[in-house]
């Protein structure tokens, strides 16, 4: 099982027919996504990677019936994009778009509002990697292959870290049920409480991989959420010890401004909760490893 996307997952491309769009829907197709179609204003009625190209995604979504997509778009449309994503009746979005300004963010959020919970389009992102479910779908920008099918759920705020972990696990014999990232920036959709939900209640998920940064509360969020509702053992890995206060270190959001913030604060929050916490990147897949034989769960 996974969660948010599997092999019946219907995929739309908006920016389909940009660079970009191109080079990771190619390498989406290949995975074996089923995308299923793609969107570029004024380019609609042409054919693109063997796949249909509409100008609207609510023309898209009424003729080939996608319930998910994934955005390259450039910084200045991109909000715009995840609001006509929302009012098509997508179900699921990624917007891998890096440098959206934080009031079209703010923007977003009051516009997906208006939507009831249960009706209300989940987004992840912007500025993630994307999400994969190895062995069924991909919609990211991630080296697929590095994906072991398996029953270990990774969510993290740094792509490249996700790769690192699911790397480190592959080469320790260890599977993913889904990778999801959530993005770095400083509002984004989903949050890691989220994301954690959803693998508490999958039952082929046995244990959760977590990569948190500095800057912002989601990390301290999570382990109230990992105390007060997780059955599932969680291991989580936070980046920047080393980061001063004050300034920003990759992400925009990852910027220490208050209390519980810093990563040494949030290491501590978290092993509180009961999480545990890998010392240094080199260990995660290690640290995954020592869990699940703690736990009795098999690799």
């Amino acid at each position: 099982m996974a969660i948010l996307i599997d092999q019946h997952t219907k995929v739309l491309i908006q920016g389909f027919t940009g660079r970009i769009g191109t080079f990771h829907g190619k390498e989406m197709i290949d995975y074996g996504t089923t995308v299923v179609g793609g969107v570029t204003p004024g380019k609609g009625g042409s054919i693109h990677l063997d796949r249909p190209v509409f100008n609207t995604v609510k023309g898209a979504v009424e003729e080939t019936g996608a319930d998910a997509s994934i955005i390259f778009v450039p910084p200045p449309f991109a909000a715009d994009s995840i609001m006509e994503a929302a009012d098509a009746g997508i179900k699921y979005c990624v917007c891998i778009t890096d440098g959206i300004p934080a009031q079209d963010m703010i923007r977003v959020k009051r516009f997906m509002r208006r939507y009831r919970a249960e009706n209300r389009m989940i987004l992840t992102g912007p500025n993630c990697a994307g999400t994969i479910s190895p062995g069924k779908a991909m919609m990211g920008i991630m080296p697929g292959s590095i994906y072991r099918p398996g029953r270990v759920g990774i969510v993290g705020r740094s792509g490249t870290l996700g790769y690192e972990a699911a790397s480190q696990m592959n080469a320790l014999g260890i599977g993913v049920s889904t990778s999801v990232g959530i993005g770095g920036d400083p509002i984004n959709g989903f949050s890691f409480k989220d994301v954690l939900a959803l693998f508490e209640e999958d039952p082929e998920t046995d244990a959760v991989m977590m990569i948190g940064e500095i800057g912002g509360p989601q990390e301290a969020d999570a382990a109230q959420f990992v105390r007060d509702h997780m059955t599932k053992p969680v291991i989580a890995y936070v980046a920047g010890l080393s980061a001063p206060k004050g300034r920003r270190m990759g992400h925009a959001g990852a910027i220490i401004s208050a209390f519980g913030e810093s990563a040494q604060e949030k290491v501590e929050i978290l092993k509180e909760a009961g999480v545990t916490v890998a010392p240094n990147p080199s260990s995660l897949g290690q640290t995954v490893l020592e869990t699940l034989t703690t736990c009795g769960i098999a690799a």
